[in-house]
């Protein structure tokens, strides 16, 4: 007896939005891009209830022949490939054609349309059409999709709350806006206005119509290119944080994409500058030829597969990187700073402006100020000041500069020339020069010194000296983990570490290199067993720095310890020669700067 038959269209449809129309927001997202790639200008969203009663999304872009609005509802019907050339150089959003089929499968669709010669109009309901004919002449086409798995309620009881589905669709929203800056993007729910973009093409307006004013006014610009890619785009500043790396936003060739290690870019660009658990806010748009990405390896087009993806990624990082080390970020006590007046001796005085590079872009008259990232501080005592000889124990304890070495240092990372004067509860340095005064947490600036002094030292230390183990350390592992190990044995001993059988998964190491700190070889050998397990490599330049915040931490001045006024000075000059003096290892910051007008607002002797 047959068993195998051909399914009806109707049933495939459904079998395929499974795959393509997951939540309202996928639907938007087919749409929308079906939009951009008909060259529109001007794209408004409507939703009702989240979109789970009515998406509307309208456009003014070519728009559709009569008889092109009925067959773009069939299955693999497509504008923007002829052949399987085409699939290697795809510059459009949509390509697959299946969406269309698919939506109309689980939903009421109507369609307006018009090429500006021939008109139509279309309602299908559950893949069944009922009303095609020819429709109004207005350029542009218009979707009406109701009553999204209607006809699928098995799927329609795993839609999550309305916030849930409405945040789906602005987060989508709001990445296709800033992948696409030259159109203006409108979109409401329940006819209330959430976001509106201008169309400017201004990608700092659009960061700053999603996330505020406040945030675009933190951002810096980065670019960089090499043979093959250019990265351009914004991040912010170090004190502009948030709690999810969601914040990230890659784009390529116009596609909004997900992609774990571009991210992880972004944040490694960003090391020892963030606390932690905190990333920044980012865009960035990457141009490649077509032919170096495939993005037709998932149904929803969400993940790409990019050739010279190693190469990309350090492109992303140096881009950051550079534009990071490039800008003071000290932050400031007050965040607005403008041209104030003396009531009484009428005096004009200016504060110091934020000293990043200027980005001029049109703003919102309305601001709102941005949060710092809250810091946990020690509690502190009031113990008797006692003074110690010296806070620098040994030559490795500052970083040895000679003063113009140093000088020049300073220059290059616009730190400013400030004198101490004096210590609080025994934790904060307070400094001073003709801009206000400093708060310096001495031991986070002990410790980015101590940091960047180790890092060097432990770079220096050749992998071949060894250190012998009069007792060896000894490592088990579970029998699946022990197969993975022994294919990988060599990429631990190109890295010193050399692993004997000791029993059923269990090893010894009998030596181990020269660099690793002291009492910390097993900690070593565990990440690096388990990079090899995860990875088939080892990170060695990470373990590196990784032990280099870790011993910079423990040989740093804790609070409640009182400095001298040399060691004071001591302090802020190796800070100044660092290349980074504004953060900690662990991303605090070093030093806030409070303005001379903060002060006079203080006591009220200014307006």
């Amino acid at each position: 007896m047959n068993q195998i038959h051909i399914m009806e269209d109707t049933l495939a449809n459904k079998i395929a939005a499974g795959e393509v129309v997951e939540r309202p927001a996928s639907i938007v997202k087919e749409l929308v891009e079906n939009a951009i790639d008909a060259q529109s200008t001007k794209i408004e969203v409507s939703l009702i209830e989240a979109g789970l009663t009515s998406i509307r999304v309208t456009d003014n872009g070519k728009g559709m022949s009569e008889a092109d609005a009925i067959r773009c509802f069939e299955r693999h019907a497509t504008s923007k490939i002829t052949n399987e050339h085409d699939l290697f150089r795809i510059r459009t959003l949509g390509f697959r054609g299946e969406a269309l089929a698919s939506i109309a499968a689980v939903s009421k669709v109507s369609l307006w349309t018009s090429d500006g010669v021939e008109g139509a109009v279309v309602e299908i309901e559950g893949g069944k059409v009922l009303k095609y004919e020819p429709g109004a002449l207005r350029k542009g086409t218009d979707f009406h999709i109701q009553h999204v798995f209607f006809n699928t309620p098995a799927r329609l009881k795993y839609m999550k709350t309305i916030q849930t589905e409405l945040g789906h669709t602005i987060d989508l929203v709001n990445r296709l806006a800033l992948s696409h800056p030259n159109i203006s993007f409108t979109l409401t729910h329940d006819h209330h206005e959430i976001l509106r973009t201008s169309g400017s093409g201004d990608i700092l307006r659009v960061l700053s119509d999603i996330y505020g004013v406040a945030v675009a006014r933190k951002m810096i610009p980065f670019q960089k290119e090499d043979a093959d890619f250019k990265v351009k785009g914004f991040i912010t500043l170090p004190e502009m944080t948030r709690a999810s790396k969601n914040y990230i936003s890659l784009l390529m060739n116009g596609r909004w994409i997900k992609s774990y290690a571009g991210t992880q870019a972004a944040i490694d660009a960003m090391h020892t500058y963030l606390p932690i658990g905190r990333f920044p806010i980012a865009v960035i748009d990457i141009t490649a030829d077509p032919i170096l990405t495939d993005v037709n390896v998932h149904p929803a087009k969400r993940h790409i597969r990019i050739s010279k993806e190693g190469e990309l990624f350090s492109l992303i990082k140096e881009a950051i990187k550079e534009a990071i080390q490039g800008v003071t970020i000290i932050p400031d006590a007050v965040k607005k700073e403008k041209p104030i007046t003396r009531d009484s001796e009428q005096q004009t005085i200016w504060t110091p402006p934020y000293r990043r590079p200027e980005v001029t872009i049109p703003l919102h008259e309305h601001e709102t100020q941005p949060t710092s990232t809250p810091v946990e501080e020690p509690i502190i005592e009031q113990p008797s000041p006692v003074f110690p000889e010296a806070i620098f124990e040994s030559q490795e304890d500052s970083v040895p500069e000679e003063p113009v070495v140093a000088q020049k240092q300073q220059e290059r990372n616009h730190f400013p020339s400030i004198v101490p004067v004096g210590q609080v509860h025994g934790t904060y340095i307070v400094a001073q020069n003709e801009d206000g005064f400093y708060l310096i947490d001495q031991h986070a600036a002990q410790e980015r010194i101590k940091y960047e002094y180790f890092k060097v030292k432990l770079g220096q230390v050749d992998a071949s000296e060894r250190q012998q183990l009069l007792l060896p350390l000894v490592f088990h592992y579970s029998a699946d983990e022990q197969v993975k190990i022994e294919e990988c044995k060599s990429a631990l001993e190109e890295v010193g570490v050399f692993l004997e059988a000791f029993g059923p998964a269990t090893y010894t190491v009998k030596e181990y290199p020269a660099w690793f700190p002291e009492g910390q070889a097993t900690s070593i050998i565990e990440e690096m067993i388990e990079q090899v397990l995860e990875k088939r490599k080892v990170d060695i330049e990470k373990l590196r720095e990784e032990s280099a915040i870790m011993m910079s931490c423990k040989k740093s001045i804790k609070a409640n310890y009182y400095l001298r006024q040399e060691d004071m000075e001591r302090l802020l000059t190796d800070l100044g020669a660092c290349h980074n003096p504004y953060t900690c290892p662990h991303g605090r910051p070093v030093l806030i700067h409070f303005t001379t007008y903060e002060l006079e607002k203080m006591f009220k002797r200014v307006m």
